[in-house]
């Protein structure tokens, strides 16, 4: 013998609806998924990605080939000094035929004092080993003080580079003058280097 009074009661009991700290709950982490997605957007690499008027990044990073470290704006571009960085590497086959003829014109200028001759020019070579570096930087014929940045924490960190070869000129008050990716002839590189001259524009 059954109960009959149990059983179409319990056939027809409507479901169990969501307890509503739940619903808040999801509410709740919706909210701060979006307010975290929208505003990320807007905040990407290319809001503060170095540009011309605004400053150069400072960086110190161990000197190839030497003891020490090159240090920016501390070596140029500051204190009225001004600067050319020069981001170069042995990976990038367009520095092999770029950076020989860019460093004997910064050997020239040096011979020749004058204006130019106060502008300090420093390297930047990336994702290169120490040793590689330092005979990239022998067969170039470099002779001013380059930086070590085999992890690209300068390139693509600092400057926002996506590769090599890039130049930055740097007025002496620390703020960019010009960025030139890509190759570099040495008419363009003498002609922005006058511009960081006050005398020379």
């Amino acid at each position: 013998m059954t109960d009959s009074s149990a059983g179409p009661s319990a056939q027809t009991a409507p479901p169990r609806k969501p307890r509503k700290i739940f619903l808040l709950l999801g509410l709740v982490l919706a909210a701060v998924l979006a307010v975290g997605l929208f505003t990320s957007v807007g905040t990407t690499k290319n809001d503060t990605r170095p540009q011309q008027g605004g400053p150069v990044p400072s960086f110190s990073a161990p000197r190839l080939g030497g003891s020490g470290t090159v240090d920016v704006p501390g070596d140029g571009g500051g204190g009225g000094t001004p600067a050319v960085l020069l981001f170069f590497g042995n990976w990038c086959q367009v520095c092999h035929g770029e950076m020989p003829p860019l460093a004997a014109a910064v050997r020239r200028q040096q011979q020749a004092g004058g204006s130019l001759a106060k502008v300090h020019v420093i390297g930047v070579d990336s994702e290169d080993s120490q040793g590689v570096a330092e005979s990239f930087v022998h067969k170039s014929g470099i002779q001013f003080p380059v930086a070590r940045d085999p992890q690209i924490a300068i390139l693509s960190g600092d400057f926002y580079f996506d590769g090599d070869p890039n130049a930055v000129f740097v007025k002496g008050n620390g703020r960019i003058s010009a960025i030139v990716s890509g190759p570099i002839s040495v008419a363009t590189f003498t002609a922005e280097e006058k511009k960081l001259i006050p005398s020379e524009t």
